[in-house]
């Protein structure tokens, strides 16, 4: 089964579930505003209990991981839209959330 991907700009956490897959330490450094972070390996364990939004959008580090992750939501997410953020983070250039209150876009890492 092929995973439809969504392009970076395009993802809209106010009306999808972003699910974030890399680890937590990652995830902590900066992610997409509004994403939760459920990583891939613990992903197979809350999959199935887990309420889905009508759309989920998963992202990875490159957007390959992230399709068999979004594989496997779909097969429990009943109707929902599922899809892969295409390029993953190396592709987002929007801001990046930090706990610590700072927002950056990756391009600040530079």
């Amino acid at each position: 089964m092929t995973v439809a991907e969504t392009d970076p700009d395009d993802v809209d956490p106010e009306t999808a579930d972003v699910i974030d897959i890399r680890d937590a330490d990652d995830f902590e450094e900066g992610h997409i505003p509004g994403a939760e972070n459920i990583p891939l390996d613990d992903l197979e364990d809350v999959v199935d209990e887990r309420d889905w939004s009508d759309e989920v959008v998963v992202a990875c580090y490159v957007g390959q991981t992230s399709q068999q992750a979004a594989r496997l939501i779909d097969a429990y997410a009943d109707d929902a839209t599922v899809t892969s953020m295409e390029g993953g983070y190396e592709s987002w250039d929007g801001p990046l959330y930090r706990p610590d209150g700072r927002s950056q876009s990756l391009a600040d890492d530079d």
